[in-house]
């Protein structure tokens, strides 16, 4: 039972993070913090990119009294040529959420092909099993191409800059900087308040790999890629073992459809 109440709170509170364009961390209770969107996530289905990778995410803030509270995760990813994923996140910042602060082994995997998604005990051998959601067409990125945004009004206090191409995690990658200034008075601030994100964009593997913000109310947040490895992940990877049980989860929009990386 234990397991299952973990993984359903990760999912809830990891769409509710997605959703919000992975604008740093989730508060999720007391001794709780979950962090927000991270690389390797794509919603549409991306083929032919196989690769494996870690994914760091870390989380800085500052208090008034020069204090610092620094937490970080990190997680496993793996993605097929027919675009199933995996992903094995360590779980040690939702340490406290349970008896004796210790959380068990999970895995996530999302099949586009068989439209099944499974979240895995890896220690207890159990697997609950949803359905996979067809996010909706037109939002994926297109070959060699930056993920498509909503048309949004323009923000006179935003600023966009090219950042040109760098190698990153040993794949060229496009960086944007985004600043936005929220100016006094308007959440009753006192003075000018700036918001930075720089976002590094590989279109070989149709996704984020470094994402840096910062924010002086949430703190410096970073999301990167590392140790990237360009080759067909095993195929038992990406279906439930077959002496796991499997069990049915909350109907087939339990885990629901997910945006193209980071935002």
């Amino acid at each position: 039972m234990l397991i299952r109440n973990v993984l359903f709170c990760m999912i809830g509170l990891a769409a509710a993070a997605l959703a919000q364009g992975g604008r740093g961390p989730l508060a999720a209770g007391p001794g709780v913090r979950l962090l927000g969107a991270q690389p390797g996530r794509p919603g549409q289905v991306v083929k032919g990119a196989p690769f494996s990778a870690d994914v760091t995410t870390e989380v800085t803030q500052t208090l008034t009294d020069g204090n610092k509270i620094r937490q970080t995760s990190t997680e496993r990813i793996y993605r097929d040529s027919e675009g199933r994923t995996r992903r094995e996140p360590s779980l040690s910042t939702l340490g406290s959420a349970a008896p004796g602060g210790s959380v068990p082994q999970v895995a996530f995997i999302d099949d586009p092909v068989a439209g099944v998604s499974y979240a895995l005990d890896l220690a207890n051998h159990t697997a609950t099993k949803g359905g996979w959601r067809q996010p909706p067409p037109g939002n994926g990125p297109a070959p060699n191409r930056q993920p498509r945004q909503r048309p949004r009004a323009i923000d006179p206090n935003a600023k966009n800059e090219s950042l040109g191409r760098q190698i990153i995690a040993g794949v060229p990658a496009d960086g944007t900087r985004i600043t936005r200034t929220i100016p006094p008075g308007q959440i009753g601030n006192s003075l000018p308040i700036q918001i930075v994100t720089e976002r590094w964009y590989s279109a070989d593997l149709q996704m984020v790999v470094l994402q840096k913000r910062s924010d002086p109310r949430a703190g410096e947040s970073s999301v990167q890629v590392a140790n990237i490895i360009r080759v067909e992940p095993p195929s038992p990877l990406f279906v439930a073992p077959p002496d796991f049980q499997v069990v049915p989860g909350r109907g087939p929009g339990m885990r629901g459809p997910r945006p193209n990386a980071p935002q």
